[in-house]
Formats: C-alpha cells, sequence, structure tokens
C-alpha cells in the first residue's frame, strides 16, 4: 500500500506522540508499505518552527536527518499536483492540506490523517 503523512501524523511520529495511534504507527514502520512525505508538510513544519508556533524536541536538521535514514521518501512538488489543485473544490484554505490532498490524489496514495478538513475530500484516508 502507498501511504503519504500528513504533516501532524509525520510530527506525531517522531516525536513519538501518544496522539499517534499503534495502528497507525505499525503502518509506518512497515516494511510492505511505501510511505511518503510531501515537501509541503516539511516547509509547514519549518515556518511554523520558525515563527515560533511549533516547537519540537527535534531541531529542523534533526528532523531531516531523521526522516533521510527512515524508508520515508520525501516527494517534491510536481505540475501533475498543482493541477490536482485547480482542480479541487474549495472546501477550506489552508493551502498545504490541499497540496498533501492533491499529491495523494495524484499519486494515487491513502494519507494518514485525523484532519477532518481533509476527510471533506474525495481522497482515501486512514486513522
Amino acid at each position: 500500500m502507498r501511504y503519504l503523512l500528513d504533516t501532524h501524523a509525520l510530527i506525531w511520529y517522531f516525536e513519538d506522540s501518544s496522539s499517534i495511534p499503534e495502528k497507525i504507527v505499525a503502518i509506518i514502520d512497515s516494511d510492505v508499505n511505501n510511505k511518503f512525505v510531501c515537501s509541503a508538510s516539511l516547509w509547514e513544519i519549518a515556518i511554523k518552527m520558525n515563527i515560533g508556533k511549533l516547537k519540537l524536541s527535534l531541531s529542523f536538521d534533526e528532523l531531516l536527518d531523521e526522516i533521510a535514514s527512515s524508508d520515508l521518501i520525501i516527494l517534491q512538488v510536481e505540475n501533475e499536483y498543482l493541477k490536482k489543485i485547480s482542480e479541487l473544490p474549495f472546501l477550506h484554505k489552508d493551502p498545504f492540506d490541499r497540496l498533501i490532498v492533491a499529491t495523494a490524489l495524484a499519486e494515487n496514495m491513502v494519507v494518514i490523517t485525523v484532519d477532518e478538513n481533509i476527510h471533506k475530500y474525495d481522497v482515501s484516508w486512514v486513522w
């Protein structure tokens, strides 16, 4: 299966948060699944850390190192994802969420998310 981690799922996974269910940790830890992170999530984390809206136990550089040493694959923004964004109904304003949805749709992935705004879209998700 192909999974795309929403930003909060990525953070909670690497922060060992009790907010992330064990079944989601099992999906991410599984060698059978292909797991991806949208570069937009990293952009969102960097911005929020920079303005003091997000504090992590890891520095941003350490987070990047952790991702690099895991089997998560970082997806860069592709034109196909941007085209998908232009086709999405405008259900909410968060540009990061919209790019995650568009990426999942373009790449036929299941989004790992608890975010009800993403649940509004016609995209597969799990939590």
